[in-house]
This record gives C-alpha cells, sequence and structure tokens, in this order.
C-alpha cells in the first residue's frame, strides 16, 4: 500500500479546541429563534464564524491543509438572508478572512437534502446547497470541485433508475455556482448507491463521485475496491477528496452499529498511486489523524 497522503483533513469539529470553548456550530431551538430572532443568530453566526478562523489557523499551525466546515455556522439559515443579519459585515469580513487561507475548506449538508426528492423535500434541499454556496461565495473561493459541497441521493423511492434521473433532471435548478461545486458520495447501505450506481450521474450532469473506504466496504456493488476507488477517481477534474474510516463495531465494540464510524484510525490507505485528499471521518477527529501521522512516522 502506498504512504498516507500529504493532505490529509478531518471534519467539522476541532477537539483540542472544543475544549477551549471555540466551536463553529453554536445554534438554538425553534422556541429560541422564535422569541430571540435574527438579532440573536447574527449573534451566533458571527461567533461561529470567527472560531472557524482560528480552527483554519490551527489546522495550518499543525500541518492540515483540507478541512470540513460545518454546515452548521447559521442557525436557522432558512429563515433569513444573510444581508439581513445585524452583524452581516462582520461577518462577511471574517469569512472573506477564512477563504484568504492556503487550506481546502469543503463542506458536507446534512441528509435530509435528497435533490431527487418533489415538493417541499426539493424545495429546501435547494434551499440549504444554495446557502452553503452562498458561504463559499462570501469567502471569495472560487466555483469549483476544489471546495466540494458533498451529498448523498438519499432515498431511492422504489425505483432507483427513475430516482437517479430525477436527480439529474433537477440538477438544472440549481445555481451555476452551486453546480460547480457539487460531489455525490456512495453509501453504506446495499439498499442504496454504490460508486457503479452514481456513474450515471457523471456521465449524465458531469458531477464528481466522491469515494468513501467504509461505505463501499458496506456496500461495494459489484466492483472490487480498486475498481471502485479509479472509477470515482477519473470522475474528477481536480484533485480528488475522498472519505476514510475504519468500522466502530470491527476494531472497538463489536455491538455497535454496523455503519458506525471508530474513534481512531487502524488500518492504513491504498491511494492506489494517485494523488488526492483525504478527510478522516473518525470520531477522534483531528486527534486521530495527529495520531496516525505520529504512528507513521515512529513505523
Amino acid at each position: 500500500m502506498d504512504e498516507l497522503p500529504l493532505n490529509a483533513g478531518y471534519a467539522c469539529i476541532n477537539l483540542s479546541l472544543q475544549a477551549e470553548k471555540i466551536t463553529s456550530n453554536r445554534g438554538m431551538i425553534k422556541k429560541t429563534f422564535t422569541e430571540r430572532g435574527t438579532a440573536y443568530a447574527s449573534e451566533l453566526a458571527l461567533k461561529n464564524v470567527q472560531d472557524l478562523l482560528k480552527i483554519v489557523d490551527w489546522n495550518l499551525e499543525n500541518g492540515f491543509r483540507i478541512f470540513r466546515i460545518s454546515s452548521d455556522l447559521f442557525p436557522w439559515s432558512s429563515e433569513y438572508r444573510f444581508t439581513d443579519l445585524p452583524d452581516y459585515v462582520d461577518i462577511r469580513e471574517t469569512l472573506e478572512e477564512i477563504g484568504s487561507r492556503p487550506i481546502r475548506l469543503t463542506a458536507h449538508p446534512g441528509p435530509f437534502n435528497q435533490l431527487a426528492g418533489q415538493g417541499k423535500v426539493l424545495d429546501n434541499t435547494i434551499k440549504d446547497l444554495e446557502t452553503q454556496s452562498e458561504v463559499f461565495d462570501l469567502m471569495g473561493l472560487k466555483p469549483s470541485h476544489w471546495n466540494k459541497i458533498n451529498f448523498h441521493v438519499g432515498g431511492t423511492y422504489g425505483d432507483k433508475p427513475a430516482t437517479l434521473a430525477r436527480f439529474a433532471s433537477n440538477f438544472a435548478l440549481l445555481s451555476e455556482n452551486l453546480r460547480a461545486r457539487l460531489t455525490i458520495e456512495n453509501d453504506d447501505r446495499v439498499t442504496l448507491y454504490a460508486v457503479e450506481d452514481l456513474v450515471y450521474l457523471h456521465e449524465t450532469i458531469g458531477i464528481p463521485i466522491v469515494f468513501d473506504y467504509f461505505h463501499h466496504a458496506l456496500n461495494p456493488g459489484q466492483l472490487t475496491e480498486e475498481e471502485a476507488f479509479m472509477v470515482a477517481y477519473n470522475t474528477w477534474d481536480v484533485r480528488p477528496v475522498f472519505h476514510f474510516s475504519n468500522s466502530r463495531r470491527e476494531y472497538e465494540d463489536p455491538t455497535a452499529r454496523r455503519e458506525a464510524h471508530a474513534d481512531w484510525i487502524y488500518t492504513p490507505v491504498n491511494t492506489y498511486g494517485k494523488e488526492l485528499d483525504i478527510v478522516f471521518e473518525s470520531k477522534m477527529k483531528e486527534l486521530a489523524v495527529l495520531r496516525m501521522k505520529s504512528n507513521s512516522l515512529a513505523a
């Protein structure tokens, strides 16, 4: 197997800084938003982006050149426009500062986003994805797959080919900037989408496939890991970002759910001779990656 890729990152939460109450996902329940409104949402959003800047700078100081940002920077973002927030100017300036840093930033909006959905589900999906793209716009990031916004197809609605076709059709409803950033990921359940199922979307709308090693182990379809890896790799127009984690059930807790991610990293990444960036989805976040790097140097 190849050596650990130099461009290793993690997702959303920095446990080292969280201990100092530095976090970028402050939120509130609907009742609080109803009572305190956009003024409080603005206050939390400003604190979130200010702390995101601290996290990004910590990453750079500690050798991380890729990072998945939280999709919860703006509490209840579906209920207002960014420009209506009282702290918008400070928020925008902070986001611009973040975007100027030499780090690859990505996002992974939640599983309720289903572009193959209809009615309110589709409307909410478009709104949420466009909001994430606007965050990247405010950071001054050029619309491309370098700063990917990654998500899953979602359910099959009882007809996988028809669902994929509807996904491809609804893709045209999105803004140009969002379309330029979107990527799609293979699923961890055999009832959903393996890499081979997603090839149709790449061939139809040009969307790259994010290969998740752990998901493939749970839902390989008809492809070996190397075959699926290469299929996904060849869909990219920039250096790919793939996801890696180990099984909690296999390595830490035999009673864990089949799909549960381990706290730490136990196996090396096979990059099959290709250059790529890896977001490690271990529960111990940056601590898992730092331990892995330390073990690699000690070996």
